[in-house]
Formats: structure tokens, sequence, C-alpha cells
């Protein structure tokens, strides 16, 4: 299959492997940092970190749109499910994400209507077919997402679909990073960029990491040889001095984004002046709600929903793991108390979460094997 078949290709990923080791400087460690949960299992499942060389380290970062999603608002969707009017819709990941209390499947189980949806239209879907119903869509995603809802939204409004909201959880995708970039515990030599976020936003916006930060980025594709590709275009940028921003994912990224998609974001969404990131504590204007144009779209705004602050469990270390600061394996709890079967924390949870990448292609411990 074309844009699959050659960027998966055995031969190419070692000629790869080979240039990224003649690339990286004798002596220094280098640490990369792929931004996106998509990555991290592409790495994993296709033993890509075993074709680097062992001074060319990838840590882990927030990317993972489930895994930063704080009990609080997981508790504020259960809630709203609880109510008898209403079917709360969700994407599959979400189902089993902990809140204080328990999760939606749950909470289903317990007698909630919670319907697992693939796309917020299936949602729209389900509320014109029972009129008598509320039906809330529990929207989560970094920008990649955000537009699907935006539209959806907008075609609730020409429709008047009246029984319709959407209980927003939508995060962006630069404060996070900002807030990395910030802390003290964690030195990075350059970030392979997320390329599903950049189809919408363009790549850009992480021009920022480049002049303020000094550091090198790439956007990233996918496949393996995408991310050795990347890995190799950031030690080349580290050998010549140079800090850019350069984009391997040009067969789907353009480097100024969708204007359409940006466009419907920015007529239905606004940004909430602070939003709670699982592990990362409050960031600024990091998160979307709905605009004062679409508020009778807000499921936040049509139901009461406690609202509450929750602390993460003390046994889990996802807020590490989510910062790059330690590897799954290394949480006291990984592939013990937590599993993907009895989920602690939201990395073991989600498909694109670390501790899941880990756990089912067998990184148990720190030995690799390299090639």
């Amino acid at each position: 299959m074309r844009f699959v078949d050659e960027f998966r290709d055995a031969q190419l990923g070692r000629v790869l492997a080979g240039e990224i080791l003649g690339a990286v400087e004798p002596g220094r460690h280098v640490k990369i940092m792929e931004v996106c949960g998509g990555h991290t299992h592409s790495i994993y499942k296709y033993g890509v970190d075993d074709l680097l060389p062992e001074n060319v380290e990838l840590v882990h970062g927030p990317g993972c749109p489930v895994c930063v999603i704080p009990m609080g608002r997981v508790d504020d969707g259960i809630a709203i499910a609880r109510r008898e009017d209403v079917i709360l819709t969700c994407f599959g990941d979400m189902l089993r994400v902990p809140g204080s209390t328990g999760t939606l499947l749950e909470a289903k189980a317990q007698g909630a209507d919670v319907r697992m949806v693939y796309s917020p239209l299936d949602a729209l879907r389900i509320a014109k077919a029972e009129p008598d119903r509320q039906v809330v869509f529990f929207a989560i995603g970094f920008e990649t997402t955000a537009p699907s809802t935006a539209l959806t939204l907008k075609r609730a409004r020409a429709e008047h679909v009246a029984n319709f909201s959407c209980f927003c959880n939508h995060v962006t995708i630069v404060p996070p990073l900002r807030a990395l970039l910030e802390s003290p515990d964690l030195r990075l030599d350059g970030f392979v960029g997320p390329g599903h976020v950049c189809t919408v936003v363009g790549a850009r916006p992480l021009e920022f990491i480049t002049t303020d930060y000094d550091k090198p980025v790439v956007v990233s594709g996918f496949e393996p040889v995408d991310i050795l590709q990347s890995v190799l275009m950031i030690l080349r940028q580290l050998a010549d001095g140079r800090r850019e921003v350069e984009n391997q994912y040009k067969r789907v990224v353009p480097y100024e984004g969708n204007p359409r998609a940006l466009e419907v974001m920015a007529e239905v969404f606004a940004l909430r002046p602070h939003f709670e990131w699982r592990g990362l504590g409050f960031i600024s204007h990091s998160g979307l709600r709905l605009s004062d144009a679409y508020a009778d779209l807000d499921a936040e705004r049509r139901f009461e929903v406690p609202g509450v602050r929750v602390a993460d469990p003390k046994a889990c270390q996802c807020g590490e793991v989510l910062k790059g600061v330690i590897k799954p394996f290394e949480c006291k709890v990984f592939g013990s108390a937590c599993t993907p079967e009895r989920p602690i924390g939201t990395c073991m949870v989600s498909s694109e979460g670390a501790c899941a990448a880990y756990y089912n292609y067998g990184r148990f411990a720190r030995e690799r094997v390299v090639l």
C-alpha cells in the first residue's frame, strides 16, 4: 500500500539506523521527546528504539489526550451520565479512565446510559433518533479532533437539534510543551513533533521551541521509517548547530496548517483561562470551552457538574511519565497493580498511553537488545 509499505521497509530502516549512528556525537547523550502517544506506540511496536545507539534516548511527552484527563473531569462526566434523562456518548478509551469513584463503564453497569461512539456525528444521530432524551458528547482530544466536534456542533445548530450538547475537554498542544520546557527537572535536546496535531495547526506554532528554547523540532509521521528519519534530522540539526522546525511529514502536514479547520475552531471554541492536566496541574490557556455563541450547546452550562478537583492516586506516577521524567517500567505499580485490564492511571488505559505501549510490547525493563 503506497505511503505505508515504503515507510515500513526494514532494509531502509537499517540504513537510517546506520546513518543515525554516524550522526550522533561520540560521548554525548541525546534525549529526544516524542510528543505524541501514537509515536510511542509505533516506536515499541516496531522496535524503533532497538535500532538506536545507546546514547540516543527517546522519552515520552504529554500528547495522549486520554492520558491527560484529570480525575475530576471524569467525575463530572459520570455525574452527567447518571441523570435519568441523559445519554452520555464518548470514545471507547474514555469508558475505562478512572475517576475518584469509578469509571464510565462502571457507571453504565450500574444503570447509566453510556454509549461508545466513533465520532461526534454518531452522537448527533443518537440525539435525532431519541428526541425525548438529552444526548451529551464527552469531547476529548487535541486540535486533531477539535474540528470534528466543532463541525458537529455547527450541524446541530443548523438542524435545530435542541437535545444535543457537548461536554468539552479539548486541549491545545503549545501550553503543555512550554510548561515542560520551563521544568527544571527535565533536560531535552529536541522534539519529534506531533504529526496529527500539525495536520490541523501546521508546524508554525512549534517555532517557539526553536526561538525561545533553542531546541530543534521535526514534525514526524507515524511509521517506523518516519520516526527514524525524524531522529536523524534532529541529530543533523544538532551537529550543524541549527535550531529549526522541519517537516518530515510533508505528505500530510502543511506548514501553515488547515485554514478551514482553524476557522471553524475559532468560531465554536474559546480558550479557558486555565485547565487541569492529569499529573501536570493547571496550565494557563491550555483548554477549550464552547464560545458564547454556542453556550446553549454547552453541557457544563446545561447541567450541574461537581467541578471538584480530585488528586491522583498516590501510587500512580502518570504525571512523571507524561513529563518524560521516568519510563513506565520505573513506576512502582507498572505491570503489577496497574495493568490494561485493571488500570490505576490513564497512561495504561489509552490506546496511545505510554504505559500501555510498554506493557503490550513487553518493555518491562531498562535493558534493550541493540541490533
